[in-house]
């Protein structure tokens, strides 16, 4: 068994065949699917997946770095309390840093990434993290918000080695995805140094398609490619990956 522990599947990229998508995945074993929220306009789509799939769908909350503006911010904010007070979530996210598109509003992410992860340490729960260019000012901020409580995964880790063990000294797990089977992914080089338990899988459906599918849209079902590719690095039967990184998943999220 599997768990996809960052997946879009709410989003438009399967408006069409969203179902036939799901269907792929679960007969592939991949049994439980961990929903990243973006902003308040996709919360109604993530609630309404969960109450058609109830077993296999567990929600987050929070704000994407990317949708962080300083016009929108209060309200969404707003709406991230709110869901935490009224319903239940396994984890805040996914949120961080995201200087790619935008580095005017690096101070204005730096404090909602902060107060997102002091909702997080609040309601006793994980986090989930976006970095995109900016590994120097996520840990900064971590560094600073760094306690027991805090706990989470580092999405979509592209890191290096060095990014790897301060991931791990935080008390964060690896979010390994098609990343690892690229050509110029580079973190197949060393991934295969971090013990199994600091990883879990995920595919950030529709993003990040793995080899032989990069360029098309992703989809739960390819997480099968990624956990073929570590059984091959670390030189392990793909069962063992699987158990491995379930177990994880299930203890950070509390899925059982």
């Amino acid at each position: 068994m599997f768990i996809d522990t960052h997946t879009h599947l709410y989003s438009e990229s399967f408006k069409d065949d969203r179902d036939e998508v799901i269907e792929r995945a679960l007969e592939a074993s991949i049994k439980k699917f961990v929903l990243p929220a973006i902003d308040s306009t996709y919360t109604k789509a993530m609630w309404d997946l969960k109450a058609q799939y109830p077993e296999s769908m567990h929600l987050m909350t929070g704000l994407h770095p990317t949708h962080v503006d300083s016009e929108t911010i209060q309200a969404e904010m707003k709406h991230v309390k709110e869901e935490l007070n009224s319903k239940s979530y396994c984890a805040v996210g996914e949120i961080g840093i995201d200087l790619y598109w935008d580095r005017s509003t690096e101070a204005l992410q730096k404090e909602v990434f902060a107060e997102q992860i002091q909702l997080a340490k609040q309601y006793d729960l994980p986090i989930a993290i976006h970095c995109r260019d900016a590994f120097d000012e996520v840990f900064e901020v971590l560094e600073a918000e760094k306690s027991d409580a805090l706990r989470g995964i580092f999405h979509c880790f592209t890191g290096n080695r060095e990014h790897a063990q301060k991931a791990i000294d935080l008390n964060l797990l690896l979010g390994i995805g098609g990343v690892v089977t690229f050509k110029n992914g580079k973190i197949d080089q060393f991934i295969n140094e971090i013990d199994l338990e600091h990883i879990v899988l995920e595919t950030d459906a529709p993003y990040l398609a793995p080899t032989p599918y990069r360029g098309k849209r992703n989809e739960s079902s390819y997480l099968i490619e990624v956990a073929q590719k570590l059984a091959a690095i670390y030189d392990l039967p793909v069962g063992q990956i699987a158990e491995q990184t379930t177990h994880n998943a299930k203890k950070l999220f509390r899925l059982d």
